[in-house]
């Protein structure tokens, strides 16, 4: 029953996160992108208040840690969510889900930068793998710069950076806050603030607006907004960290299948072919992440008995 459960969770995470690419470009192509995001984060944030709610969750961070909330609210949710379907206006969703599957590979280099984290030999190997298939496929892609190819890269990058590096400082200042209170208050905070700022700013003409833009906003919100992070949340708790992190790998194969699906167009061939590099990259470094949790477990474990 375990496995089954872990096996749906992992199903729905991947599906979520890799048709949220997709809805993004879909999005995109009729409201601008200040003003979709924030309609992404207010579509969200009601439903995450409802389940703050129902599970007694507090709306605020700890004291001392509330300034931390803010920077939240604009680095992690509003300015990297902005970037991610401004950069969809110039590269294919499959190229933005290649970027973001990098994820894991940017934590562990603000890992190293702002927490001094030890690293072995397996991370080191996977890291440097990684980047350099990455280089090579964003190379391979940009080629062409007259379309802003280069333009929508830089932005996916600033993206990744960005969460990577606040990721980075929650798992220092707040690994102990509820899923729902890390997500509720700045998810609304940055909806405000991009709702506002992109009726200002990109002066959206709300006619021209489609029917399927607007299913696509409240597709991210709700949907990948707060159904996807839940089920990720869950996998988590069920599944082992390797498990869960296998998702990485798999979620930019489902972007890629819909964009050629409905687009009929996706990455290169010879990107396509950088994608076995760039997959064992990740899985090594997902790997050593593995073995270094397991032997800073068995290291707490021997410290605790020779305690005793």
């Amino acid at each position: 029953m375990q496995r089954i459960i872990v096996f749906f969770l992992f199903a729905i995470v991947t599906l979520t996160w890799g048709t949220t690419w997709l809805a993004m470009k879909i999005a995109g192509e009729s409201i601008p992108p200040l003003f979709a995001t924030g309609l992404r984060f207010l579509s969200a944030s009601p439903f995450l208040f409802l389940l703050l709610f129902i599970f007694k969750k507090p709306v605020l961070f700890p004291e001392g840690q509330r300034l931390f909330q803010l920077i939240l609210c604009l680095f992690y949710f509003a300015i990297p969510f902005a970037l991610m379907i401004y950069g969809e206006l110039y590269v294919n969703a499959s190229l933005a889900a290649i970027i973001f599957s990098t994820m894991p590979v940017f934590v562990l280099v603000s890992s190293m930068i702002l927490l001094k984290e030890a690293v072995n030999l397996y991370q080191i190997i996977g890291l440097i793998v990684a980047l350099t298939a990455l280089v090579l496929i964003l190379i391979n892609e940009s080629i062409d710069g007259l379309h802003g190819e280069s333009l929508g890269i830089i932005a996916l990058l600033s993206a990744v950076i960005l969460h990577a590096v606040l990721y980075t400082k929650t798992k220092k200042l707040s690994s102990a806050i509820s899923v729902l209170t890390f997500n509720a208050l700045p998810c609304l905070g940055a909806g405000i603030l991009l709702t506002v700022s992109g009726w200002w700013l990109e002066q959206p003409n709300i006619i021209l607006i489609a029917s399927n833009s607007i299913y696509a906003v409240v597709y991210l919100g709700v949907f990948a907004g707060v159904f996807g992070i839940m089920s990720y949340f869950l996998l988590q708790k069920k599944a082992t960290p390797f498990q869960a992190s296998m998702v990485f790998l798999i979620f930019p194969l489902v972007a890629i299948a819909l964009d050629t699906l409905i687009y009929h167009i996706s990455i290169s061939n010879e990107s396509m072919l950088l994608l076995l590099p760039l997959g064992i990259g990740i899985f090594l470094l997902l790997h050593g992440n593995t073995q270094k949790m397991k032997s800073n477990e068995s290291e707490l474990s021997k410290t605790r008995e020779t305690k005793a």
